[in-house]
C-alpha cells in the first residue's frame, strides 16, 4: 500500500511542479516584447480620412462588380408576374392535378 501512495504521491507532485513552472512572471504572455510597439491614438481628422479613404475603394470594387469565387456571372433577375398571371397559373395548376386524382395517377388522401 504504501509503494503505491508513494508512486501516486510522485507523480501528482510532477503534475504539480509541471503546472507551476509553466506559468511567467507577472502573468504576461512574453516580456521579451512580443507585443506591438504602443502608438498613439488616431485623431478625428485621421478617422474621417481613412474612412473616406475605405469608402471609395469600397465603391470602386461594387462597380466593378469582379466575380466571386464559385460563380461565374449574376444569376440574374426572378421575373415579376402580376397578380391575373399568378392567379391564372394557380387556376391552370389546380385544374391538372383535379384531372390527374380523377384519372388515378395521384392518390389524394393516405390509403394503406
Amino acid at each position: 500500500m504504501k509503494k503505491i501512495m508513494l508512486t501516486l504521491g510522485i507523480a501528482l507532485a510532477q503534475m504539480l511542479v509541471v503546472s507551476a513552472f509553466a506559468q511567467t512572471k507577472g502573468g504576461e504572455a512574453d516580456s521579451a516584447g512580443s507585443m506591438a510597439a504602443p502608438s498613439a491614438p488616431a485623431t478625428p481628422a485621421e478617422k474621417a480620412a481613412a474612412k473616406a479613404e475605405r469608402k471609395a475603394g469600397g465603391a470602386a470594387a461594387a462597380k466593378n462588380e469582379m466575380p466571386q469565387e464559385g460563380s461565374d456571372k449574376s444569376a440574374g433577375t426572378a421575373r415579376k408576374f402580376t397578380k391575373a398571371e399568378r392567379a391564372q397559373a394557380r387556376a391552370k395548376r389546380k385544374a391538372e392535378t383535379a384531372e390527374a386524382i380523377k384519372k388515378g395517377e395521384i392518390q389524394s388522401g393516405e390509403k394503406y
